[in-house]
């Protein structure tokens, strides 16, 4: 895309903050929706929880990236905590939809966060984004989220949906909480370790997305994984050999579903899944394997 005006929730995010670096930094304006009244003439603000978007900060937009959810990973999964998983997605994301769809001049894009929880627990089969939805909690709320877009797709608005694996970065998200184990010699494999990670790195995150908006042919969903999902084993394994720290802790499936009840099962789940739109596309990925992800994390 030429210099554009594009906004962002989740601006304060780890993928969102490192978004709009990345946009600020080849000249684009960047206005960032926010939860409290606009403060700057970058801000706009919103309440996914009232429906409400101040939609004049929207006019002039080019594109729309909303990634603004409640953290899967940040809380013990109670039925309220769930609520609140669900709602911030399907809410906001409706939200968002109804403010673009409202606009005499739409955007030309909306991307909307999505996740590859959508595919549940696929074992060793590799899925793509041609795979059904799985069964269970987080993929129900992928279908609702996913499908909140109505308003903006109905309007005209190219529409995608970017379903992200695991990403490795060391300031944030679940490899964020892996770090300082692993450099401390505490870190090891989980459950039996044969389970499919799908990850991909923080820059390939990224470029990904800044390919998206820039592909006008690219809508629907979208893998925003690498083309090489590894085990839980593998990743133990690449994390000691390129932090040079023991991996001889397990944490046993028992005692994770102790410590994280109903989130236990997507920690020990498989999710082998592939980024068939986004190598269609004629992306190239900077970072494919493991090792190169973990140490493209650690710069």
């Amino acid at each position: 895309m030429p210099h554009s005006r594009i906004a962002v929730t989740g601006s304060t995010g780890l993928i969102g903050a490192a978004l709009v670096r990345s946009l600020r930094a080849d000249g684009h304006e960047v206005v960032r929706l926010v939860r409290h009244p606009a403060r700057s003439g970058d801000e706009v603000e919103w309440d996914p929880k009232r429906s409400y978007v101040d939609v004049a900060g929207l006019v002039g937009c080019d594109a729309v990236v909303h990634l603004a959810g409640a953290g899967v990973g940040d809380h013990r999964w109670t039925e309220a905590y769930k609520r609140e998983i669900r709602d911030s997605r399907v809410l906001g994301t409706a939200a968002i939809a109804d403010a673009v769809a409202s606009l005499d001049t739409p955007p030309k894009v909306l991307l909307a966060g999505s996740a590859i929880g959508f595919y549940g627990d696929t074992g060793d089969r590799a899925v793509d984004e041609s795979a059904p939805p799985g069964d269970g909690f987080l993929p129900s709320v992928c279908v609702e989220w996913e499908e909140a877009t109505a308003a903006a797709e109905e309007a005209g608005v190219r529409t995608v949906h970017a379903r992200t694996g695991l990403v490795v970065a060391r300031e944030g998200g679940a490899w964020g909480r892996l770090f300082p184990l692993f450099r401390a010699g505490l870190g090891g494999r989980m459950g039996n370790g044969r389970q499919y990670w799908s990850f991909i790195a923080l820059h390939d995150h990224i470029a990904a997305m800044r390919h998206i908006l820039d592909t006008p042919e690219l809508s629907g969903a979208v893998n925003l994984t690498g083309p090489d999902p590894v085990t839980n084993a593998e990743v133990t394994a690449a994390m000691g050999r390129v932090l040079r720290r023991p991996t001889l802790f397990t944490a046993p499936a028992p005692a994770l579903r102790i410590a994280l009840g109903d989130f236990a099962g997507d920690v020990l789940g498989s999710q082998r899944v592939l980024p068939g739109r986004l190598l269609d596309a004629g992306f190239s990925f900077a970072f494919p394997g493991i090792d190169a992800a973990i140490r493209a994390a650690l710069r």
